[in-house]
């Protein structure tokens, strides 16, 4: 991208044919197969499911799913881009545990 105007801060061409999962705006949340995208984060996953939210607690994500098919996410409103494999969930090295009386 020598010579052209804006650069991506990320570099999502490792990405290209893996499955990754977006997080949007809004609190939505997508799994899907990464097949292109541009420097404004606008990203085209195939294979995409939606996770849904808990109709009680909107910003907690269930294990329900609905799929999506071939999509677009408009970059404007993507906050996270994660690979599914590789990750782990660790605990919070933060959260205080609760004293025992």
């Amino acid at each position: 991208m020598a010579g052209r105007g804006k650069e991506s801060a990320l570099d999502l061409a490792k990405f290209v044919d893996k499955s990754i999962r977006v997080k949007l705006a809004g609190g939505r949340e997508v799994v899907g197969v990464l097949k292109g995208y541009d420097q404004l984060l606008n990203l085209v996953l195939d294979e995409a499911v939606e996770y849904l939210r808990d109709p009680e607690d909107p910003m907690r994500v269930t294990d329900q799913t609905r799929p999506m098919g071939l999509i677009v996410c408009r970059g404007t409103s993507v906050m996270l881009v994660v690979p599914t494999t590789g990750t782990e969930e660790i605990a919070n090295p933060f959260q205080q545990e609760e004293m025992e009386a």
